[in-house]
């Protein structure tokens, strides 16, 4: 093993950007296996040779700069989606309402008729039935 940290030594290995490549290509690996068009072979290969040069590389600054690029794509996308699960698994005992004056999302609990919800970011208020 010793001469494998030897050859990845000042390279940039690997971080979340190339991780997303590797989700990529086992998609669009599973979709070749269910279609069996053979362009989309050629098309999953893509992602996974961009895997391969991006964690061999020495050019860590460019690598780097990928990565924060990537990050600032993927954050609010999966900050989204967190969202959107957490309101899934809490809608049972719990209402979600946005807040007429800035926008910000609201929990109130289930099942207590009308009542006064009171936006603590703001301070607007509204009346709504949970």
């Amino acid at each position: 093993m010793e001469w494998l940290k030897k050859f990845m030594r000042g390279r940039y290995g690997q971080d979340e950007f190339s991780i997303a490549l590797i989700a990529l290509t086992l998609v669009t690996a599973i979709a070749v296996a269910f279609t069996r068009l053979p362009w989309l072979r050629l098309i999953s290969l893509v992602p996974f040779g961009y895997y391969i040069f991006r964690i061999l590389s020495r050019n860590i600054d460019a690598r780097l700069r990928e990565n924060r690029w990537f990050l600032g794509w993927w954050r609010p996308m999966a900050k989204w989606f967190a969202d959107r699960f957490t309101m899934l698994k809490q809608s049972k005992t719990h209402r979600f309402f946005r807040c007429n004056g800035c926008g910000q999302m609201l929990r109130v609990p289930r099942g207590k008729g009308k009542i006064k919800i009171t936006c603590p970011k703001c301070g607007a208020s509204t009346v709504k039935k949970t």
